[in-house]
């Protein structure tokens, strides 16, 4: 199984940046899949959910109003939409999938998910 991200880079404050999360080796459609970030110095901390059927996402109270978390099941892709980026959001963001179902409980930490990308470098300037 590999998840890998794409799309981080250098944006100002207040742009926008899509984050992608490529699956192979493995289909995720029946499964809820996550983002989680990690700034230097601090722990992994949860950003965004969506449950397998896209019915239900969930965020961190950080982000919520402007990051969108969606996916592509098809593709077995994961995204994640940043708008009005703040330095605050400057992180390695990474993509999280499961073996199996989380528990409703566990969506929104890391300890429902079994597959971690390698992360993509997010950095938003003052």
């Amino acid at each position: 199984v590999q998840l890998v991200e794409s799309g981080g880079g250098l944006v100002q404050a207040g742009g926008s940046l899509r984050l992608s999360c490529a699956a192979s080796g493995r289909s995720f459609s029946a499964y809820a899949m996550a983002w989680f970030r990690q700034a230097p110095g601090q722990e992994r901390e949860f950003v965004a959910a969506i449950t397998w059927n896209s019915d239900t996402t969930y965020y961190a109270d950080s982000v919520k109003g402007r990051f969108t978390i969606s996916r592509d099941n098809g593709k077995n892709t994961l995204f994640l939409q940043m708008n009005s980026l703040e330095p605050e959001d400057t992180a390695v963001y990474y993509c999280a999938a499961p073996r199996f179902s989380p528990r409703t409980s566990e969506i929104t930490t890391a300890k429902g998910y079994d597959y971690w990308g390698q992360g993509t470098q997010v950095t938003v300037s003052s």
